[in-house]
């Protein structure tokens, strides 16, 4: 299975259209967050991905929340939006965590969720599942221009414990297109530009 991922296009609709040019490579496509940015903007985004006729799997970011993308997304008939929840596309299962993790430093406009929340949120993850999180694991292409390493522990707790073959995420810019390895886990913070990426068949020990 061939996946286009991205992450934090942030209103470049310029962006999305290569997304949807590039989508045309890809089995199944998977969006990180951050479509758009504070709240603003989004039905223009979506207006330009939902000519994306392969299945989409999205997540929200910090800057929309789950509802907001859900209401946009009701006529991209082919998107899924998840969050705390799966989905499974041509046998392959999915599961998603949008928002910032941990809580962010920008003020009331950022959806965020504490470490517990989000570890409550994950918890439904199967093993061996595709995670689409906003927020990269802690420690992992989570660097700041700061130096700072401000990812998620409870992301990082359930790649070691459900062990998916691919994680995808964004948020920290400063990472974007970094790929890490955690095992057999290729952990990728996707970015705008779009990346090809082939998902590997599921070996025996998941179930």
């Amino acid at each position: 299975m061939r996946l286009l991922v991205f992450s934090d296009v942030h209103r470049d609709l310029g962006a999305c259209a290569r997304l949807v040019e590039l989508s045309r490579e890809a089995d199944v496509v998977i969006g990180a967050g951050d479509l758009c940015t504070m709240h603003q903007g989004l039905d223009e985004v979506v207006g330009v991905l939902a000519a994306i006729e392969k299945p989409a799997v999205l997540v929200a970011g910090n800057g929309e929340t789950v509802e907001e993308l859900s209401k946009a997304c009701r006529p991209w008939e082919s998107a899924r939006v998840l969050h705390g929840t799966g989905t499974t596309i041509d046998g392959r299962s999915f599961f998603g965590l949008g928002g910032g993790v941990p809580v962010t430093p920008f003020g009331a406009w950022s959806w965020d969720f504490t470490e517990a929340q989000a570890a409550d949120l994950l918890s439904g993850c199967p093993a061996g599942a595709v995670l689409v999180s906003h927020s990269p694991p802690k420690g992992m292409v989570d660097i700041n221009a700061s130096g700072q390493s401000v990812g998620s522990t409870s992301v990082l707790d359930c790649i070691t414990e459900k062990k998916p073959p691919i994680v995808v995420c964004g948020h920290i810019h400063d990472c974007w297109t970094h790929r890490e390895r955690l095992g057999e886990t290729l952990v990728v913070n996707a970015g705008p530009g779009g990346m090809v990426l082939d998902l590997p068949d599921p070996t025996s020990s998941y179930t």
